[in-house]
């Protein structure tokens, strides 16, 4: 069953979102606001800056309810904060009840993003899923077009230094969550940009499919089903995550779906809470 509660936060990401970390398990638009570019048909893949107006929901935490195969699989909760001229995301994933005592999952997921740009600066993840334990510190070194990682095994010791080519922006799984729904959502929209784990830049698509109410724990919403998949790279046809953000300027991701081959992770949105 392997990363099941890692995957989403990175999909929903994106639903980043939050798309890499689901790999691990197997192996704007015609109306725009401000000077934002028109999307085509086929966008070109980029990160696009937040527009003039769009306020960060800093200070706020969404706690979610992760639910696999009508088990509650665990609790996912991923809070935005201002820290200087940066963005700071952090994110947790705990495995639950039945399925803790199959996989046990705790882990907690750091990053750093320029508020102008929505360039991901650097990720730090603390992983600790069944026996295996590691820690990685991720850094974007635009200057010279890489992702740095470095990763140590909290178990034997062993380290690993990787470096791989990024574009001039990517945004991360983590971060990407906040991403999507800064975008002008409106049915029939697409849009593509890079998302870099550390490993190879993969090229995301979505697609503002429809309009939709959804009830969720947290309430009833009028939200915009948001369709992500990645379209380039090693994870090209390896899932599908769907998103439902309220159809308001707050764009509060209140459900997540993940369809891999293993089976369908549902993110339900609990409660929000505020500092």
């Amino acid at each position: 069953m392997g990363r099941f509660l890692t995957i989403k936060l990175a999909w929903a990401l994106a639903g980043l979102g939050c798309l890499p970390f689901f790999l691990k398990l197997e192996a704007r638009s015609q109306s725009t606001q401000g000077s934002l570019p028109t999307i085509s048909a086929a966008p070109a893949a980029q990160v696009l800056p937040p527009p003039p107006n769009h306020h960060f929901p800093n200070g706020q935490t969404y706690v979610y309810a992760v639910e696999w195969h009508m088990f509650t699989a665990g609790t996912a909760r991923v809070t935005l904060q201002a820290e200087g001229a940066e963005q700071h995301v952090i994110a947790t994933a705990v495995s639950t009840g039945f399925v803790n005592a199959l996989y046990k999952v705790n882990d907690h997921f750091e990053a750093f993003f320029d508020p102008r740009k929505f360039c991901s600066l650097r990720v730090s993840k603390h992983s600790e899923e069944g026996s295996r334990a590691r820690q990685v510190e991720l850094g974007f070194d635009y200057s010279r077009g890489k992702s740095v990682e470095d990763e140590k095994n909290l178990k034997t010791g062993e380290t690993k230094h990787i470096e791989n080519d990024v574009p001039g922006c990517v945004t991360d799984v983590v971060s990407g969550f906040y991403y999507m729904s800064s975008l002008p959502l409106q049915e029939g929209n697409s849009y593509a940009f890079p998302v870099n784990d550390g490993g190879k830049t993969t090229e995301v698509t979505i697609r503002v499919e429809a309009h939709e109410q959804v009830k969720v724990p947290a309430g009833t919403f009028q939200t915009l089903r948001v369709k992500a998949e990645p379209t380039s790279g090693a994870l090209k046809g390896k899932g599908t995550v769907w998103t439902w953000y309220t159809a308001d300027d707050k764009h509060l991701p209140v459900q997540m779906r993940s369809k891999l081959g293993w089976g369908t992770l549902l993110f339900r949105l609990l409660r929000v809470e505020k500092q």
